[in-house]
């Protein structure tokens, strides 16, 4: 009896959220209240993006996701560090939410398969069987864009952070140069974003990207700076901006030291380049850190085949002596 009884439960429980997910509950008097009340003061209010998606997606997706978004929002779930590793690289929320629930409806197919496949081979097996192996395939296929998604961005982030770097030590020399903090900012990014070569603009003209090699991360910085004038705030403001919807610390932290000092070039260049110099420190921290990770797994393995060897070369004679 027990297993009907979860089944049924796990059924109902199904069809529950089914439900609540396509007709959600309309918010009451007080939430609309509430939302009034910050609409006026000019809180919770969200901000327009700095940087656009460029992941293309189908109308299906994007009517799919939109929808998943607005039951996101309706509930509160704001998957801020998602929307930062999205940001980074580049793609959509929408499209995000779409993948995860197509994958995961796509896994529930596992069922069907199994079930036609026992049926072919003979096998008395319940159905149980096939219907929880369904069940794992789905939740393992929903969770995969989240690891994929999280994989990427840590490598993208740690890239970005090492163009930031760049991106300091380029600003300070523009101050050096008796540049304003502004022009400093826009200088450093036309030194070091790839649209300004002649190859990146006739690439980008005729629609074939930028140039192999090219800095995306300065792109990112770039495009940034250009938008802030569009929104109507300050480059700084743009830097900490973007460094809130990528999640990158150290574009806050800058935006802050220029917000502060940007009447001050000496010191903001005394600062930048203390800034930079951190940064650089920290990566070839990491970096070695790295290779000492990758130095003891490699011992690791040279120790286990060195025991295996040692086990080969041993046995026949342990067992000549075992008598066996």
């Amino acid at each position: 009896m027990i297993a009907p009884v979860l089944s049924g439960a796990v059924l109902g429980l199904g069809i529950f959220l089914l439900l609540r997910a396509l007709f959600p509950p309309r918010p009451g008097l007080t939430a609309r209240l509430a939302a009034l009340d910050q609409a006026r003061n000019g809180e919770g209010v969200p901000r327009a993006p700095l940087i656009a998606p460029e992941e293309d997606v189908s109308e299906f997706r994007r009517a799919l996701g939109e929808r998943l978004a607005r039951f996101y929002a309706a509930r509160g779930w704001e998957a801020r560090s998602i929307k930062a590793d999205l940001a980074l690289l580049g793609k959509s929320f929408e499209g995000f939410l779409a993948t995860k629930a197509l994958l995961g409806v796509s896994g529930l197919l596992a069922f069907p398969i199994l079930v036609g496949w026992l049926a072919l081979m003979g096998w008395g097996v319940s159905v149980q069987v096939p219907l929880w192996s369904a069940l794992v395939v789905c939740v393992v296929f929903f969770l995969l864009p989240d690891v994929q998604i999280r994989r990427d961005a840590a490598v993208r982030r740690r890239d970005f952070r090492h163009a930031v770097g760049a991106f300091l030590d380029l600003v300070s020399m523009n101050l050096a140069g008796g540049r304003g903090v502004p022009e400093a900012l826009m200088m450093a990014v036309a030194v070091g974003s790839p649209i300004t070569t002649p190859g990146a603009l006739n690439g980008a003209a005729n629609g074939a990207g930028p140039a192999p090699g090219s800095n995306w991360a300065m792109e990112r910085i770039r495009e940034a700076l250009a938008n802030a004038r569009i929104v109507g705030i300050t480059p700084w403001q743009a830097l900490g901006q973007l460094g809130d919807e990528i999640n990158v610390d150290e574009l806050r932290d800058l935006s802050a030291a220029l917000g502060l000092v940007a009447d001050d070039g000496a010191k903001v260049r005394a600062s930048l380049a203390a800034r930079a110099a951190t940064l650089r420190r920290r990566e070839l921290a990491e970096i070695e850190g790295k290779a000492g990770e990758r130095s003891q797994s490699m011992l690791v393995a040279q120790l286990l085949l060195c025991a295996g060897f040692v086990i080969f070369l041993s046995f026949p004679a342990a067992m000549k002596m075992l008598g066996a």
